[in-house]
């Protein structure tokens, strides 16, 4: 194995649970402990309406709806992808296409929607790979096939074909499932902002405990630990450098597939790299991948030239 350092914990690789509740709340922990500034005033409004203005946002901002569950959709087909990913990749596409991307991160409701939207379609793209060709495509997903399988219901092709009334008893409770996620997640957001009345004093404290308990719970491993502590660390002088985490977080999550797979295909092209490139599919798409990472210097380039001198 490499780069273990001769350490037997480091066999598996870092653990990615760890290293997303040190990265997004031991960061938050560490911020608090080192901030000198008076903590802000709270204020207490009443919670009315939850879906007030929803129809006004949805008029507002179409092209981000659309373009959020189109890449949620995509993002939760793939195998092991996940929710979380494609709201952070649809974040990051919003504030790059939007015409404030100063806002983001104040609370900006255009990066939200989106991100919101893909997070809510990955849901339901993770479900393309499970009943299609029985792969996974995310943890729930991945108990759901369990539990069909001690039904002695297959997932994939055969499904469709030898049981079709069971998928379409799937897609009856997807439809009863949101219409009661509704009311209980107004009741959830109404009973969680008494969660602000805790002193921060006390509630950081809290947040810490839990954070240590859940990364060794994982494995029961201190060494889980340590990585959370340092990963906090490091998303902390991140943050405060203006550097974003969630490419971070990106990166630990598809690195190893990433890796796995660009060493298959290696293999089977006898380590000739223009075997990516031999369809003219994978053309196509690494031509695509191309343009997304020149644009943004393009666009750099053409607003810089604009200006005036």
């Amino acid at each position: 194995p490499r780069f273990t350092f001769g350490n037997t914990e480091m066999t598996g690789g870092i653990g990615m649970i760890p290293m997303m509740i040190g990265m997004f709340a031991v960061s938050e922990v560490i911020r608090y402990a080192v901030d000198t500034l008076p903590p802000a005033e709270l204020v207490v409004e009443k919670v009315g309406g939850v879906l007030k203005g929803q129809w006004g946002l949805a008029k507002k901002y179409p092209v981000q709806i659309l373009r959020g569950s189109v890449l949620g959709t995509a993002v939760g087909a793939l195998p092991g992808a996940g929710a979380d990913i494609a709201a952070w990749m649809s974040y990051a596409m919003s504030k790059k296409f939007s015409k404030e991307p100063e806002k983001f991160g104040t609370g900006h409701v255009e990066g939200i929607v989106e991100s919101g939207s893909a997070n809510n379609s990955a849901l339901a793209g993770a479900w393309i790979p499970a009943l299609v060709f029985g792969i996974p495509g995310d943890s729930i997903t991945a108990i759901v096939i369990g539990v069909l399988y001690m039904k002695n219901l297959n997932p994939g092709p055969t499904l469709f074909t030898t049981n079709p009334q069971n998928i379409y008893a799937v897609f009856m409770l997807f439809i009863i499932a949101n219409l009661i996620m509704i009311p209980l997640g107004i009741l959830c957001i109404k009973v969680s902002k008494r969660i602000l009345k805790v002193p921060r004093n006390v509630l950081m404290p809290l947040i810490l405990m839990f954070c240590v308990v859940g990364a060794f719970a994982i494995n029961n491993s201190l060494f889980d630990v340590g990585v959370m502590l340092v990963a906090g660390f490091i998303a902390y002088v991140l943050e405060e450098n203006k550097f974003p985490i969630a490419p971070a977080i990106l990166g630990v999550v598809l690195g190893g597939m990433l890796e796995e797979n660009f060493i298959t295909s290696m293999i089977k092209s006898d380590g000739n790299l223009m075997g990516f490139v031999s369809r003219p599919i994978a053309a196509g798409l690494a031509v695509l991948s191309i343009l997304i990472w020149v644009a943004p210097l393009l666009r750099r380039a053409l607003r810089g030239r604009r200006q005036p001198a």
